[in-house]
């Protein structure tokens, strides 16, 4: 699971990629106009209704470029959030402010049009026992933000990658020769204490994968009659999981199933970024 402690241990090698992507030498715009450290002021502003994530990412973007910089935040992580709100000032040397405000934006835009998406997501499975995660369908050298953006949002994490879990899909079960073949074969190298899942995409699929001691069954692009056919054979010998074109559009639909699980690749590859701005940049004494 990705908490904003886990996310802290990885977050300033990837924050520091990000911002020596935007400056090599210099930022020449910055040092046109300033020489020297001057302190300034600026407002965080939201410009649509949402949810908020990423803030204390935000932050750490202008404390790595100047330590004295001071963010005083008026919303935390998971707040909804409307248009024209305050959110935070920034107080600090306006070079740092300058050089990190595009990159701090970037990761507070995108993580925050994460967890708005998954929350309206979330709303839709009320009523149901579903549980909504994600996949690893991220941004490259973004996952970690993008699935703490997914928890903050009211979803929940599938595996983080390849070493956290074992899945084995369409290509792997290929590969074996078969869903008994691959499920043996994970049975026989995984730790005991690795649970072994199997995408299926057929009724077949789904009884080899029960009789082969599956723990977890993927119900993948089924259509909606067979997933209910397969959940009724499964009969509680497995955990069950949907997955396939899920986006808000459709998530609805499976609310009547009777699966454990619905994982979305949309969570993360097709929200739309939350819109927020640095303005009224301006010295102080």
């Amino acid at each position: 699971m990705i908490d904003e402690i886990t996310m802290n241990i990885r977050a300033d090698e990837l924050i520091r990629s990000a911002l020596a992507e935007d400056v090599t030498n210099e930022d020449v715009s910055t040092a046109c106009i300033l020489r020297e450290r001057t302190e300034g002021r600026a407002d965080l502003l939201c410009k649509q209704d949402g949810v908020i994530a990423g803030l204390p990412v935000f932050e750490r973007v202008f404390a790595l470029l100047d330590a004295q910089t001071k963010v005083v935040f008026f919303a935390k992580d998971g707040d909804r959030v409307c248009k024209g709100q305050k959110l935070a000032e920034v107080r600090g040397d306006m070079r740092a402010i300058l050089t990190g405000e595009r990159t701090a934006l970037n990761y507070l835009q995108r993580m925050s049009g994460i967890a708005t998406y998954t929350a309206n997501v979330v709303k839709l499975l009320e009523g149901s026992a579903l549980r909504l995660v994600d996949t690893r369908k991220t941004t490259p050298n973004m996952r970690i933000f993008e699935k703490y953006a997914v928890r903050v949002g009211g979803g929940g994490n599938h595996r983080y990658n390849l070493s956290d879990a074992v899945l084995l899909k369409d290509n792997h079960i290929g590969a074996a020769g078969g869903v008994k073949q691959a499920i043996a074969m994970a049975k026989a190298y995984a730790p005991f204490t690795a649970k072994i899942e199997v995408e299926t995409e057929t009724l077949d699929m789904v009884k080899e994968a029960v009789e082969a001691g599956a723990d977890i069954i993927m119900l993948d692009n089924m259509t909606h009659e067979q997933m209910k056919e397969a959940v009724a054979y499964i009969a509680h010998r497995a955990v069950v999981e949907i997955s396939g074109n899920v986006t808000a559009e459709s998530i609805g639909k499976l609310k009547d199933i009777g699966a454990d699980i619905v994982s979305s690749g949309a969570l993360t590859h097709s929200a739309p970024i939350l819109d927020v701005s640095l303005k009224n940049l301006h010295p102080v004494q």
